[in-house]
């Protein structure tokens, strides 16, 4: 992997509990609260100097102006919601870009398995766990920030013990 193992984990410190909280909330209230987008995307911002080169730090936040422009599009094409296109966009400095390919399969797993997860329990016994879940009730909708915040979280994770 191109990340740094040092970096990975001074910024999993504050991206995998926010990433674990866009999963819950998504999949509760169908939304990605703006605060949680925010902070994420703050939290690289005062993080990233430390750990990161300042020439790799500033194409880190172009990498976030990118994919918001992107994200806006999307959610303009009816491709992704508005909270899943911010998501992407305040976790995009979080990735190194050697890693773009590893990524992409690494998110595309993702979201098979959360997708196949969420509707098998959705029709299960376990939906009595959270029976008032706005997710369960959406026939055509997925809450997509269940994939993004466990891409972000699991990349991170094999950043500390595989990256460079």
């Amino acid at each position: 992997m191109d990340i740094s193992s040092q970096s990975a984990l001074v910024l999993a410190i504050p991206a995998i509990p926010l990433s674990l909280y866009t999963c819950w909330s998504d999949m509760r209230g169908m939304r990605i609260p703006n605060g949680t987008v925010l902070m994420l995307a703050g939290a690289f911002m005062v993080l990233g100097p430390f750990v990161l080169p300042f020439d790799t730090y500033l194409w880190r936040l172009l990498q976030l102006v990118v994919m918001l422009l992107f994200g806006i599009l999307a959610n303009a094409g009816g491709l992704l919601g508005a909270g899943d296109a911010k998501f992407m966009a305040a976790a995009a400095p979080y990735i190194a870009l050697g890693d773009l390919r590893f990524l992409l399969a690494l998110f595309t797993a993702n979201v098979l398995a959360a997708f196949v997860t969420h509707r098998m329990i959705k029709h299960s016994p376990l939906r009595r766990l959270a029976p008032d879940w706005e997710s369960w009730t959406r026939e055509r909708d997925f809450p997509m920030g269940l994939a993004l915040g466990a891409t972000l979280s699991i990349y991170l994770l094999l950043g500390i013990f595989l990256g460079r």
